[in-house]
């Protein structure tokens, strides 16, 4: 398996950080996550799923992207006796959850980069029924603007889930996007994803 390891200097936890259904570990935005969760003190690891190593767009099914995590956090484990957790973006966070509950691995917690509950246009949580069966801390990471995860929806969902946290990343899409002007911070959207999500592992260590 090719990853990409990025570990700063006192590393406090790990991040296998899996990439969504559009693009692979190099992406800006991934890059741009790992840069930010370093500034943080937190080591990630990056791999890609097998379709996009295959060259091919449609996405893998939930057993082969489900085993490949299991692979990329057995990688991270070799590399680092650091308190390992699990998450990504889109897809690969949903596959995430779906890993903790059908591969025998035990991350420390979860961190959801804008979860996608649904389809656009098409508001439901049936994608998220299984995240009842999980028990370990989860963070959902959402923009205001996600197109694939209605508000109304999806802090009901989060506030029913054991040991789960929602926060709200003013004005930005499913890709990250923001409306500058309107935006309530100046914060960088990447730099707001690291800080919140490295507060919420101290809070679960």
């Amino acid at each position: 398996m090719n990853v990409l390891w990025q570990c700063p200097e006192r590393a406090r936890a790990a991040l296998v950080l899996a990439h969504g259904a559009g693009a692979g570990m190099t992406h800006r935005h991934m890059q741009a996550l790992a840069d930010a969760f370093e500034r943080e003190g937190v080591a990630t690891l990056r791999f890609n799923f097998p379709f996009i190593e295959a060259g091919k767009s449609r996405v893998d099914p939930p057993a082969v992207a489900t085993a490949c995590i299991a692979e990329a956090c057995a990688a991270a484990s070799r590399r680092s006796d650091l308190p390992l957790w699990l998450g990504g973006h889109s897809f690969g966070g949903r596959m995430a959850s779906r890993a903790v509950l059908n591969q025998d691995i035990a991350p420390r917690g979860l961190i959801f980069c804008s979860f996608p509950l649904h389809n656009a246009g098409k508001p439901a949580t049936t994608r998220a029924q299984h995240l009842t069966e999980i028990r370990q801390p989860m963070l959902f990471l959402s923009g205001t603007r996600d197109q694939l995860a209605e508000r109304a929806l999806l802090a009901p969902l989060v506030a029913s889930l054991r040991a789960a946290e929602l926060h709200w990343l003013d004005t930005a899409d499913h890709g990250y996007r923001v409306l500058t002007r309107s935006r309530g911070t100046a914060e960088d959207v990447f730099a707001e994803i690291a800080r919140v999500a490295r507060a919420f592992m101290a809070r679960h260590a």
